[in-house]
């Protein structure tokens, strides 16, 4: 690479660090917005100094950047951020969905070594609709939440005008902490109770969109009361949705319990403006069989795994 053609692409990517400088001072703040949208744009001159002569590209260019802009603007543009950065351009194409949504860098940082499209996308998803902190963002991949989707093909970055699909983002297994029961101990009660002690962690194990309304929710039906598990609203599809827990092995009668709850809401309890009820079925072991002679319309289920 020749000095001017490099001097083309330094130029312009101090000019993009300055832009960013002045609007921060304007507003007094720094904008994690404007900062993800700076370090994509950095990555992109490093990619197109590196596209034109990959000869004599190497690494020299990027260290030698980093000495220059460190100098010049201070500490945030080492050798390996620069390098974060132009990964960033070549594994995110369009930042403009991530930019406009609650991700931060720091976020960016832990997704950059997913290579899988559709798995980043599945935790950028995560994030932007469930607010995720870092820390949660770690600990749902720990957790191989991807892994444990029953389709985790062809996952795009939602946007705020795109309607997702609930039962999508629903794992199979559950991740459910117990404590010190041990599994072969375990009843629908205390399941319920460890679920209700760590409800925050199930509203995110759950997908996306949940939030808790009841446990034991009370229905009155002639004379006689019958009581669903969990009852919760998923704010994103705009619809009420109600678990029922089972610890043994699914049986046909589970779903017809399940409809009949579900068929409840709609008619007694839902207002006019939300969508069918969702109900989600949580047992021990599903069994193909059983399901393929039920009506599932709005209905999943799904297994749970005690840790």
């Amino acid at each position: 690479m020749n000095q001017a053609k490099e001097n083309i692409y330094t130029k312009n990517i101090k000019t993009i660090i300055e832009n960013n400088i002045v609007r921060n001072k304007a507003r007094n703040i720094e904008m994690e917005n404007d900062k993800i949208i700076t370090n994509w744009n950095i990555g992109k001159e490093i990619v197109k100094a590196g596209n034109e002569d990959k000869i004599k590209y190497g690494n020299s260019y990027i260290k030698n950047l980093s000495l220059e802009l460190t100098e010049l603007y201070g500490p945030g543009y080492d050798y390996t951020t620069l390098r974060k950065m132009k990964q960033f351009y070549l594994l995110v194409p369009n930042c403009a969905t991530l930019s406009r949504n609650s991700i931060t860098w720091s976020h960016i940082i832990i997704l950059l070594p997913i290579k899988n499209e559709n798995k980043r996308n599945y935790y950028i998803n995560l994030v932007n609709k469930n607010n995720l902190s870092v820390r949660q963002l770690k600990e749902e991949i720990e957790n191989k939440a991807y892994e444990r989707l029953e389709n985790n093909q062809n996952i795009e970055i939602i946007t705020n005008d795109k309607t997702i699909n609930v039962m999508e983002f629903i794992k199979d297994p559950l991740l459910i902490d117990i404590g010190e029961l041990k599994d072969k101990e375990l009843s629908e009660k205390a399941l319920k109770k460890a679920i209700l002690k760590q409800i925050e962690t199930f509203l995110l194990e759950l997908g996306i969109g949940f939030s808790f309304v009841g446990s034991e929710k009370k229905l009155k039906v002639g004379n006689k009361f019958h009581y669903i598990d969990l009852l919760f609203f998923n704010y994103e599809h705009d619809c009420f949705v109600a678990i029922e827990l089972k610890i043994k092995d699914l049986k046909k009668e589970d779903i017809g319990q399940l409809q009949f709850y579900m068929n409840y809401i709609d008619l007694e309890i839902k207002k006019p403006h939300h969508k069918p009820t969702i109900g989600i079925l949580i047992c021990k072991k599903d069994d193909k069989n059983i399901q393929k002679y039920l009506n599932l319309d709005n209905i999943k289920i799904t297994t749970y795994k005690a840790k």
